[in-house]
C-alpha cells in the first residue's frame, strides 16, 4: 500500500455503525469497523471486494 487511506462510510449508511471503506489505492481495498478503527483493517484484493458487494447486493437480507 502507497497512498494513504482516505476513509468512508456507505451513502446507504444512516450511522457510524457501519464499516468503512479505503478503495483509493488501485492495489488494495482496506476495509475497517467505524466503532473500532483502532483493531485494525482488512486489507482485500481489489476483485475480491467487488465479487464481495456484488454479492451483498444480490442477495436479500
Amino acid at each position: 500500500m502507497t497512498t494513504k487511506p482516505e476513509w468512508r462510510t456507505s451513502s446507504y449508511t444512516k450511522s457510524d455503525t457501519c464499516v468503512e471503506v479505503a478503495d483509493n489505492d488501485s492495489d488494495v481495498v482496506l476495509v475497517r469497523d467505524s466503532k473500532h478503527r483502532d483493531f485494525g483493517f482488512l486489507a482485500l484484493r481489489p476483485g475480491a471486494w467487488s465479487s464481495f458487494v456484488d454479492f451483498v447486493k444480490a442477495t436479500e437480507v
